[in-house]
């Protein structure tokens, strides 16, 4: 099979399933969450919100592989973390992780030579290697910038590699730590768009960290709210029933953001009182 018809036999194939269940996760002496119940449908699209320091990256962590399974490991995964089904026991190239920062791409490798790095690691070479870079540079409509580094790039630009690096790798499922959080508020603007069109074409699963509760709006399936920490724990969940591409300034979408306000203000004035104490 060619890269090409792989590209093609991926995109028709649904996400993987994520459950958290009775999750808990401790650094040393620090809780960092406890008691996490959680299932994320294939294909589904969630986004995690709440005060900073409310775990939602360490969830994201777990999910992706990174954290410990020994109990006495920091980051020590308690209860367990299933992906498609199977108990997650480190990182896997189905599971694929873009970053806030930029940072993570190679500043001495072009965007082509970024993104081939996965395949190539792989054993992906030659024409297959080529076509199957060409397709996903395309995909984030970055076929201009192809033979630039990420210092000749935008803030924008250099997130695209991000996700073009990642789903070079085909992952089934997309885990994203507040990957917009650096951006100016037009460039956010669009890289949510192209965020969402990446999503419906690929089918992946996406799990979507951020503090901008429109974001949250515009991009999920379903918003999950997280208590403050130490301990923290699911708040509340918004299945987002609006019609897609979303207006934030309808009515509906007003009353969710009012919602979701409520809820982290809540948790934030909590985190606010016990450092009085």
């Amino acid at each position: 099979m060619s890269a090409l018809q792989a590209v093609s036999a991926s995109s028709g194939a649904a996400g993987h399933s994520i459950e958290f269940r009775n999750v808990s996760i401790r650094f040393n002496s620090f809780d960092a969450v406890s008691g996490v119940s959680l299932r994320i449908q294939p294909g589904e699209f969630v986004c995690l919100i709440g005060p900073s320091g409310c775990g939602k990256s360490t969830l994201l962590s777990a999910a992706a592989g990174f954290l410990g399974t020994r109990g006495d490991a920091p980051g020590a995964v308690e209860g367990e973390v299933l992906v498609n089904g199977e108990r997650v026991r480190g990182p896997d190239i189905s599971r694929g992780v873009v970053f806030q920062s930029s940072e993570a791409l190679f500043p001495w490798r072009t965007v082509r030579e970024n993104v081939a790095f996965g395949p190539r690691i792989r054993g992906v070479r030659g024409g297959e290697l080529r076509d199957l870079i060409d397709y996903y540079i395309a995909l984030v409509g970055l076929d201009h910038a192809a033979d630039r580094f990420p210092s000749q790039l935008s803030g924008g630009m250099r997130q695209r590699v991000q996700l073009a690096r990642v789903l070079a790798n085909q992952p089934r499922v997309i885990l994203m730590d507040e990957p917009l959080g650096a951006l100016d508020a037009q460039t956010r603007s669009v890289m949510q768009r192209e965020i969402e069109r990446l999503w419906q074409e690929t089918q992946c699963t996406m799990v979507f960290v951020t503090h901008d509760l429109d974001e949250a709006i515009k991009l999920g399936d379903r918003v999950v709210t997280m208590t403050a920490g130490p301990g923290a724990g699911i708040k509340s969940i918004y299945d987002i029933k609006l019609e897609r591409p979303r207006d934030e300034t309808t009515p509906a979408a007003i009353e969710l953001h009012r919602a979701l306000r409520d809820d982290v203000a809540e948790e934030v004035l909590k985190t606010l009182r016990s450092q009085r104490r």
